[in-house]
């Protein structure tokens, strides 16, 4: 039983730690839009809203590459792999929730990968509705441009 709560007390704090560095790197995201989004209105260029629109899914995966490198270091750090390549690789197959199984955690850590894949799971959820939802505002500011 003491190795579930060591496992479960970890993985708490990988998904405060994960859940936070999402949270403030959309929120970067956000204030860039706001800053420097009226340069990329509907009306403007079309070029221009690819150009957003590369930008976020470009931050997006920046977000998601600190998120797993961070579940590597963990690994790493406890000992559950022996080199970075093979945390770095276990964390992004486990993070995206791919599984692939060719690489396992030892049983003392097995529990912490699960709950990895269901927070990349739940934070690649976020991050598509936040790409959806600047997608729709994108729209929107089109077609109130268009009706003018």
């Amino acid at each position: 039983m003491p190795a579930l709560i060591q496992n479960l007390a970890a993985a708490t704090a990988m998904v405060t730690l994960t859940v936070t560095i999402h949270f403030f790197g959309l929120l970067g995201l956000v204030y860039f839009l706001r800053r420097r989004g009226d340069r990329f209105r509907a009306h403007e260029s079309t070029l221009g809203q690819g150009a957003l629109i590369l930008f976020l899914v470009f931050g997006i995966f920046a977000i998601h590459t600190v998120e797993i490198w961070l579940y590597a270091a963990f690994y790493l750090a406890v000992h559950a792999l022996g080199d970075f390549e093979s945390a770095l690789y276990f964390s992004t197959v486990t993070f995206a929730s791919v599984g692939f199984g060719d690489i396992v955690l030892a049983r003392d850590w097995r529990m912490v990968s699960a709950i990895e894949a269901a927070n990349g799971v739940i934070l690649f959820a976020w991050s598509t509705a936040f790409l959806l939802s600047v997608m729709a505002r994108l729209k929107a500011l089109e077609h109130d441009w268009l009706e003018r």
